[in-house]
């Protein structure tokens, strides 16, 4: 299914977004002032999700294998390009895949992302993926996308960050590919956030505090207090008030009990380490789709429930007027697989002002820097 925009964005740089799932990285992007040309994805729900939140965005559903160059830059209506990002699809990688394996052809699906590179030829590319690529198939997949990125004319150099260092509430690293035409710098965000640096980690009372309190399967369409930290007042702009997707799940009384008994910080389930009952204040663990069948991951911190759609987005620092569609175990899948929002914007702030060729500063890592610790 091809979606062509009748209403392109006018930006002055422009992104195609690669196996965009919900866009988390063209939220970030946007919001560092890039307009979305195009997404891509073959998940319906993720569609959806995309284009009610970037109305002005063209977008391409199915496998992208398939897809010839003539219809990918018809439906782009033809627009210069700045970035190209990909989330590739990071389940072959993914140490929270138990069953990961080096030849699951989702690993290949880089190679598409090479072909788009050479559709668009943009200044910068960009690709994000789970920290294991970096030492799936003995760091044969490391090497082979940065020798690949690089044959099609670009400098290249990778990092992994971690979230919580730009303001995420969560404990997730990432690792992404920067690549730069001769002519762009390649920049890195410095860590804003942390021990010795500018601002506090953000908790999970900073992204879910202010939040009302649900009852079993119960849904509230409005705040019932008001935000008591930055963060709460970042994720509330232009919400003109209305809070979207914030349903608690409906769980059997044997599943309440469970949660209500579990000391926040610890596992619900021993059998399932990962899925814990979430502390007020900590950083939340990485969090993650669940799979197709996807059952809630965390424990709220203060009632016997599973987090709503908002909460878990909030999680991932999606600001509260993005709307989630496709209910709740489609919404739990896109929110897992995201790119955090606030993650993306710190990237793309030091891309912006590579593509403007303003001065480094001290938010700038060089690619010539020390690199950052492998986690």
């Amino acid at each position: 299914m091809h979606i062509k925009s009748e209403n392109p964005v006018s930006a002055d740089h422009l992104i195609v977004d690669m196996f965009s799932g919900a866009g988390g990285f063209s939220v970030g992007f946007c919001d560092a002032g890039f307009g979305v040309a195009l997404a891509l994805d073959n998940h319906a729900p993720s569609k959806d999700t995309f284009l009610h939140n970037h109305k002005e965005a063209s977008f391409i559903l199915g496998d992208i294998r398939k897809v010839n160059s003539k219809v990918i830059r018809n439906v782009a209506n033809d627009m210069p390009i700045s970035v190209l990002v990909a989330g590739v699809p990071c389940q072959g990688f993914s140490l929270n895949n138990k069953k990961r394996k080096e030849d699951d052809e989702r690993n290949f699906l880089f190679q598409e992302f090479i072909r788009f590179i050479k559709i668009f030829n943009p200044p910068y590319v960009l690709l994000e993926n789970v920290s294991g690529l970096t030492s799936s198939g003995n760091g044969y997949f490391r090497a082979a996308i940065i020798k690949e990125i690089g044959a099609c004319g670009y400098n290249v150099d990778f990092r992994i960050l971690k979230a919580p260092d730009y303001g995420v509430p969560q404990k997730r690293a990432r690792v992404f590919f920067q690549g730069a035409r001769p002519g762009y710098d390649i920049r890195w965000p410095a860590p804003t956030h942390g021990l010795g640096r500018s601002e506090k980690y953000n908790t999970v009372y900073d992204a879910i505090g202010d939040l009302p309190l649900l009852g079993n399967g119960e849904e509230k369409f409005s705040y019932d207090k008001e935000p008591t930290t930055e963060y709460q007042k970042v994720m509330r702009k232009n919400s003109d008030g209305k809070l979207l997707n914030h349903r608690a799940p409906s769980h059997p009384e044997e599943t309440i009990l469970k949660i209500g008994n579990t000391t926040p910080g610890f596992p619900i389930y021993p059998r399932f380490p990962q899925r814990i009952r979430l502390k007020m204040d900590d950083l939340s663990p990485t969090q993650v789709s669940g799979g197709i069948r996807s059952q809630f991951t965390f424990g709220h911190p203060t009632q016997p429930r599973g987090l709503s759609i908002r909460e878990r987005a909030r999680i991932q620092s999606f600001p509260d007027h993005f709307f989630f569609c496709g209910g709740l175990v489609q919404s739990r899948v896109q929110t897992g697989n995201a790119v955090p929002p606030l993650l993306a914007r710190a990237i793309a702030v030091q891309i912006m002002k590579g593509l403007k060729h303003e001065a480094m500063d001290d938010t700038t890592i060089k690619k010539d820097s020390v690199q950052m610790e492998l986690v």
